[in-house]
């Protein structure tokens, strides 16, 4: 594998939107900013953007005004996977363009059963349509949602036959098991699971960091988590991550991260979800915000 790694925290950056349901990219660039200032990366288009509500010119717009406006492709990796193979090919190769560090890749999500050759099949052909030899891809591996597990004898293969370009995964099967089995399986392999509860004992077997949803409201003390977790703080700074992670992920996650910057940063244009996701209920917004300030929780500057 190539000496080309990223490593600690990134957000799968919330995509803010108006009342007429676009994007709004003004709050987009100011939340990303915010977030490189804390010390996190960027997975723009993950889940947790609403990147599969979001079209392909959406995306596009949307990383070239980052790109645009300075903001540091080194640390940016968009979510670049889709059904259809020719999306994927250009969302991809716009990225690299672009300059980006890495893409993480979706795979095809509507069929299911595949069999491993044919996910193989779809990798392998968009790396050769890509053609570029700055492509580095991460793999991403939901299978709650995708329905379309990555097994380690396809990441095997395509470690093997592109080793050079795919470089890592996410993990959001939330199976410790599987993480470990990555972990033993690909050593060196850019391994980052999708909570930080997970950091400390994934990085003591050779994780990079993480690459997780509450990012987006907790960047300080995650983005500290991955870098320090092996230090005398660590095992505070974890307990902090775990506090707020818990509190989060037992409500829907979208609608409530942005619950929480629209609150705490008095701006009630960031709860506007796009169809078919839909706000908290009043219940649930006031639980969410007693539970966050009785653990303490304060949103960065």
């Amino acid at each position: 594998m190539v000496d080309h790694e990223l490593t600690g925290a990134f957000a799968p950056v919330v995509t803010p939107f108006h009342t007429d349901l676009t994007p709004d990219a003004p709050r987009f660039l100011a939340h990303c900013a915010w977030l490189l200032s804390h010390g996190v990366g960027l997975a723009p288009f993950g889940t947790n953007s609403e990147a599969n509500s979001l079209g392909l010119t959406e995306r596009m717009a949307l990383l070239d005004l980052l790109v645009d406006n300075g903001l540091d492709t080194r640390r940016m990796l968009p979510g670049t996977g889709c059904c259809a193979l020719p999306e994927t090919v250009a969302l991809t190769r716009h990225a690299v363009e672009r300059g980006c560090a890495g893409v993480l890749m979706l795979p095809p999500f509507f069929y299911k059963g595949l069999s491993d050759d044919g996910l193989y099949g779809y990798y392998a052909r968009v790396i050769e349509q890509v053609g570029d030899a700055r492509l580095r891809l991460y793999l991403y591996h939901i299978p709650a949602l995708s329905g379309v597990p990555i097994t380690l004898p396809v990441i095997e293969r395509l470690i093997r036959d592109f080793p050079q370009t795919v470089v890592g995964i996410k993990d959001s099967s939330g199976d410790w098991q599987n993480l470990s089995a990555m972990l033993d399986a690909f050593p060196g392999f850019g391994i980052f699971p999708a909570s930080e509860s997970l950091v400390s004992r994934a990085s003591a077997r050779g994780a990079k960091g993480c690459i997780s949803a509450t990012v987006n409201i907790h960047p300080e003390i995650i983005g500290r988590l991955c870098r320090e977790w092996a230090s005398e703080a660590g095992a505070e700074l974890q307990a902090k991550a775990d506090a707020v992670r818990s509190i989060v992920q037992s409500f829907p996650m979208i609608p409530a991260l942005k619950a929480v910057l629209a609150s705490y940063r008095d701006d009630p244009a960031w709860a506007q979800l796009r169809p078919p996701l839909s706000p908290l209920a009043g219940d649930q917004h006031e639980r969410l915000h007693a539970q966050l300030a009785a653990c303490g929780f304060t949103l960065p500057g």
